[in-house]
C-alpha cells in the first residue's frame, strides 16, 4: 500500500504531502490545476522518463531540482523476496527520484540508497500499477490481453512461460547457427579442397630444415665441382705426388726430420725444433688424407646439381607461399591440418545442432501445449467474470468472450488472444480494438482489471501490485454509468488500495479519502497546492464538480445525497 507521497518542485507544485488511506482515494481539481502532475510524480517512481509528456523541464522554475518520494507498506511475501535488500526491522519501502533543473540527469533511491532506474522500475512495478489517461488503449493490444489471461491461470503459468521462453530462445539461437552453417557449407567445401591441395604439395616436397641447409651448401659445391677437384688434386700432389720423380712436401719434411733426429740430444733447442718438424709431418700426412677424402666426396656428391636445384626450387616455392622459412612452412602445415579437422567436424556439429534444434522445438511445443490448456480452462472463467463486472458498470446487455487461436510459436507459446465485446444485445461481438468506444473501453478495462484481480486472488497467490492508480479512467462517461464505475473502483478498494484522479462527482463522492488540487494564478510562477479535504470541504468540492455555485443549495443537497449514498 502507498502510505505517503511527497512531491517537491515538480512543475506547478512547490511542496505537497499526501497521506493515502486504504480503499479508494480520489484526487480532484479544476482542469489545468495540476492533477496530471501527481500522475507524473507516480510515473517517476515507476522509473518513467523525466520528460515524458512534460515541457522542456519538469522542475519548477527557480528550483535546483525536483524530488518525488513514495513510502510503501510491504507485504510479508515482498519482504521475503527482497531479502537482504531490506533491514530486518524495516516495515516500509521508500522509493525516491531526484531530477536536476535541466531534466537531463536523474537519481533513483531505494530506502535511501542509490539505485538504478531499472531497479526502481522493477520494484515499483511490484508495489504499484499505473493506468494512465489513455492506458485503456493498451487493452486493445493482443500482448496485453494474453498477459491478463495468463494472470488468472495460476502460479504454475509463470513457470510454464519461463520454460517456454527458454526453449524459444534456444530455438532462435540454434536456428541462426544452422542458417550460418548452411550458408558456409559451400565455402567450407572450397576451403577443404584448398587445404587438401596445399597439404599435398607440402607433404610431397617433405621439406626438412637440416636437409635444406645441406642442399644449399651442396648446390654451391656442385656448381664449382671442377674447380674444387682441381684445387684439391693440386694440393694432394704437392703434399704427396703419385710419381716418384719429384718428391712432395711430405717426403721433404720426412727427410729433414731424419737429419735432425740424427743429432738428437746434442742441443735441447734443436730437439725442440725437431719436435715441431715432426708435428708438421704428421699434420701434412693427415691433411693429405683428408684432402683425398674431400675430393672423393665432391666426385660422389649425394645429389646431382639438377637434383639439388629441383629440391631447392620446390622448397623455395613453399617458402614464398607459406612463410619466410622451412620452419614456417611446417607450422602452416600443422595449422592447415587442424583447420581441415575443424571443418570436417563442422559436419558433425551441423548434425548435432539439427538434433538440438529438434529437441528445443519439441520442448517449446510441450510448453506451448501446457500453456494452451491452462488458457483454454481460464478463458471462459475470465469471460464470465468480466460479464459480471460489465453488468455492474451499466453494461448488463453486453457480451464478452475471450477467444484463443493458434499462431506460430514464440516465447509466450503458440496462442493469440482476442477479447471480444458486444456492447449491445443482438449486435455481433467484435474485437475490442474495432468495437469499443472510448467510454466502453474505459469500463471494459476496469471490468477486466477487477475480474482478473478477483480470479487471481482466489488462487494460491494474489497477482499484481497492491496499489492501483487510475488517471481519469472515467473519461467519456457520466450519469448512472459514472456511478457504476465509481462503485467498481470502491469495490476494488476492498481488496487493494485504489487511487483515482477523476473529474466526475459520482466517482469522487465514493472516496474514503479525498484530495483536491487548487491552483493559485496570482503567484509567480503559478502555484498548485494539494489539500486533504474534510467532510465539509468534500461537499463543497462536489458542488464545484457539479458545475454549481458555492451557495447553490440544491447543488449542496445533491452533493450531500451523493455522499450519503456512498
Amino acid at each position: 500500500m502507498l502510505c505517503e507521497l511527497n512531491v517537491e518542485n515538480l512543475l506547478l507544485i512547490e511542496r505537497a504531502q499526501l497521506r493515502f488511506a486504504p480503499g479508494l482515494n480520489v484526487l480532484t481539481g479544476e482542469t489545468g490545476a495540476g492533477k496530471t502532475v501527481l500522475a507524473h510524480a507516480l510515473d517517476l517512481l515507476l522509473g518513467g522518463r523525466a520528460k515524458a509528456g512534460a515541457p522542456a523541464s519538469i522542475v519548477r522554475p527557480g528550483a535546483s531540482e525536483a524530488y518525488v518520494e513514495g513510502v510503501f507498506e510491504i507485504s510479508p511475501a515482498l519482504r521475503e523476496e527482497l531479502g537482504e535488500r531490506l533491514a530486518p526491522d524495516a516495515e516500509e519501502v521508500v522509493l525516491a527520484r531526484r531530477i536536476d533543473a535541466d531534466g537531463r540527469r536523474t537519481r533513483a533511491y531505494v530506502n535511501g540508497r542509490t539505485a538504478t532506474v531499472g531497479e526502481l522500475r522493477e520494484l515499483g512495478g511490484r508495489l504499484l500499477s499505473f493506468y494512465g489517461q489513455h492506458e485503456h488503449r493498451k487493452l486493445t493490444l493482443a500482448g496485453a490481453q494474453l498477459q491478463i489471461l495468463d494472470s488468472v491461470c495460476g502460479p504454475e503459468q509463470a513457470e510454464r512461460l519461463a520454460a517456454c521462453a527458454r526453449a524459444h530462445r534456444e530455438s532462435v539461437v540454434l536456428q541462426a547457427s544452422l542458417h550460418e552453417l548452411g550458408e558456409l557449407a559451400s565455402a567450407r567445401e572450397r576451403e577443404i579442397d584448398l587445404l587438401e591441395h596445399e597439404l599435398a604439395e607440402i607433404e610431397e616436397a617433405a621439406p626438412d630444415e637440416a636437409e635444406h641447409e645441406r642442399l644449399l651448401a651442396a648446390r654451391e659445391r656442385l656448381r664449382r665441382s671442377d674447380a674444387l677437384c682441381s684445387a684439391v688434386g693440386f694440393a694432394v700432389e704437392s703434399l704427396e705426388p703419385e710419381a716418384a720423380e719429384e718428391p712432395g712436401a711430405i717426403a721433404l719434411l720426412a727427410g729433414a726430420g731424419a737429419r735432425l733426429d740424427a743429432l738428437a740430444g746434442i742441443d735441447p733447442g734443436l730437439d725442440t725444433l725437431a719436435g715441431r718438424l715432426r708435428a708438421m709431418l704428421v699434420e701434412s700426412q693427415d691433411l693429405a688424407t683428408e684432402l683425398r677424402d674431400y675430393g672423393e666426396r665432391v666426385v660422389g656428391e649425394e645429389w646431382s646439381l639438377e637434383e639439388a636445384e629441383g629440391r631447392l626450387a620446390a622448397n623455395e616455392r613453399l617458402i614464398r607461399k607459406h612463410g619466410g622459412s622451412i620452419a614456417e612452412v611446417l607450422a602452416y602445415a600443422e595449422s592447415a591440418r587442424a583447420r581441415r579437422l575443424e571443418l570436417e567436424r563442422a559436419e558433425v556439429a551441423l548434425a548435432d545442432a539439427e538434433q538440438r534444434l529438434a529437441r528445443a522445438h519439441e520442448q517449446r511445443e510441450r510448453q506451448a501445449v501446457a500453456l494452451r490448456r491452462a488458457r483454454e480452462e481460464a478463458a471462459p472463467r475470465l469471460a464470465g467474470a468480466v460479464r459480471e463486472q460489465l453488468a455492474a458498470l451499466a453494461m448488463g446487455e453486453a457480451g464478452f468472450d475471450v477467444s484463443l487461436s493458434e499462431q506460430p510459436p514464440g516465447p509466450s507459446g503458440g496462442d493469440a488472444v482476442e477479447m471480444l465485446l458486444a456492447a449491445n444485445r443482438g449486435v455481433p461481438g467484435g474485437p475490442l480494438r474495432e468495437i469499443a468506444s472510448g467510454g466502453e473501453l474505459s469500463r471494459a478495462m476496469l471490468a477486466v482489471i477487477a475480474a482478473s484481480g478477483a480470479l487471481a486472488a482466489d488462487g494460491p497467490h494474489e497477482a499484481g501490485a497492491a496499489t492501483l492508480v487510475f488517471d481519469e479512467i472515467d473519461a467519456g462517461i457520466g450519469g448512472h454509468t459514472a456511478r457504476a464505475v465509481g462503485e467498481r473502483l470502491r469495490a476494488l478498494g476492498q481488496s487493494r488500495q485504489v487511487i483515482c484522479i477523476t473529474h466526475l462527482p459520482q466517482v469522487a463522492s465514493l472516496g474514503a479519502r479525498h484530495f483536491a488540487i487548487v491552483k493559485d494564478t496570482s503567484a509567480d510562477p503559478t502555484l498548485a497546492e494539494v489539500v486533504q479535504l474534510g467532510e465539509r470541504e468534500v461537499v463543497s468540492e462536489l458542488v464545484r464538480m457539479l458545475g454549481a455555485a458555492e451557495g447553490d443549495m440544491a447543488a449542496r443537497r445533491h452533493a450531500r445525497d451523493l455522499r450519503k449514498a456512498a
